[in-house]
């Protein structure tokens, strides 16, 4: 139980805090000193110790943390972590030009989902904002993370190779592999670390075919912008492969429903695949943002074939080049499909008449004509169809 003392000492903190935060009432605050319960005196600290300029921030970083984040971090990982976010808003060209409602949500924090509390922000200040040095705008910074950061922090992308699904960035770097999902943590805490406002996004399940699929959102322009981690896109942000399954995503529906993440509450959680029972990631349904966006609809008589590669059943999907070609030998569509290195649900697709026949060839090596191979695909009527090739039967 707590004494005179220890009350009258806590509402002094929260009317100081009171003054400096605006919007953020005290008794969110009272609450989270009380879940705090044994960390209170660190939570407490990370409050009165943070500089005025720096107080509403923090405020409001404390308001909204986890349960279990208020009864483990300490002060100083807190008062680093917004002094780092004010520098970076100082020094970056359009640090002063974001809005305080995107900083403190989408900067600010220091964790996207509910992976392990890292304390990354110095380390990728120092790494990152030399990289970003001549950008003048969040997309431009977000574009040349999302290009360099991956090769310089040597990690890539695999649905296997990875220990775990919601990997901090540490894990990510020590194991050198990641999911879409600790890809997309990486890119987030690379692009807050310089003062870009980026949020984590996601769906549990494409409303069209299996998997789920995690990426990233970024504030520019006032408006929001989406890319792939891990796969940049010299055409810019917005061009992703996943676009058309997106676009079909159920607003209604929350496993087909599109979520970005909020530090602030909402009234509505995450839906987090790898972690179903937890719900205190707080998260807005953004679905509008992609539906009606589609690059390709099907027309009545067409179908979208789905195509990969794989080096033999069981086997890793392989890189190679494909064409398709009609019964007479013409060339309908010349692409290559993924590898090991590329998103579970991201392959080559292409639409074709359905109830039709074709000759796929495929070749791993470009600049050898005599590694080519030929499936025969008699497509159906069906409106999505999906065709496995070997290069080894065995």
């Amino acid at each position: 139980k707590m004494n005179f003392r220890h009350v009258a000492l806590s509402l002094t903190i929260l009317a100081a805090t009171h003054v400096a935060s605006g919007a953020i009432e005290p008794v969110l605050l009272e609450k989270a000193l009380e879940t705090a319960k044994d960390n209170r005196c660190e939570i407490k600290t990370a409050l009165t110790k943070a500089p005025e300029a720096q107080r509403e921030a923090m405020n409001f970083l404390v308001a909204y943390m986890p349960e279990h984040d208020l009864q483990s971090l300490k002060a100083d990982y807190l008062l680093s972590n917004v002094a780092w976010a004010f520098k970076a808003r100082q020094e970056m060209p359009w640090g002063k030009s974001i809005p305080e409602a995107r900083f403190l949500n989408d900067v600010l924090p220091y964790v996207s989902v509910n992976e392990r509390r890292d304390n990354w922000r110095q380390d990728f200040f120092e790494k990152f904002a030399p990289l970003v040095h001549g950008c003048q705008t969040p997309s431009e910074a977000a574009q040349i993370l999302n290009r360099d950061l991956y090769k310089i922090l040597d990690v890539k992308y695999h649905a296997t190779k990875r220990p775990k699904p919601n990997q901090s960035p540490y894990e990510s770097i020590e194991a050198k592999y990641a999911s879409c999902t600790g890809l997309s943590v990486l890119l987030i805490d690379a692009c807050r670390a310089v003062g870009v406002p980026a949020r984590f996004v996601g769906t549990a399940r494409w409303a069209t075919k299996r998997g789920n699929h995690s990426w990233v959102e970024i504030w520019d322009d006032g408006k929001w912008h989406f890319t792939g981690a891990c796969e940049y896109s010299s055409k810019g942000l917005n061009s992703v492969w996943f676009l058309n399954d997106a676009s079909k995503a159920k607003k209604g529906e929350r496993k087909h429903a599109i979520y970005a993440t909020s530090w602030q509450h909402t009234g509505e959680s995450f839906p987090m695949i790898w972690a179903k029972n937890l719900n205190y990631v707080s998260a807005v349904n953004v679905t509008d943002i992609y539906t009606g966006r589609a690059e390709q609809l099907l027309k009545d008589g067409e179908c979208l074939v789905g195509i990969q590669v794989w080096e033999r059943p069981g086997g890793e999907r392989v890189v190679c080049d494909i064409s398709i070609n009609s019964d007479d030998g013409k060339e309908l569509d010349r692409g290559k499909s993924t590898g090991t290195g590329n998103d579970t649900n991201h392959i080559y697709e292409v639409v074709l008449p359905q109830a039709d026949t074709f000759t796929i060839e495929y070749n791993p090596q470009a600049n050898d004509a005599a590694s080519t191979q030929q499936h025969t695909l008699h497509t159906s009527k069906e409106a999505h169809q999906r065709l496995d090739l070997f290069l080894n039967k065995r």
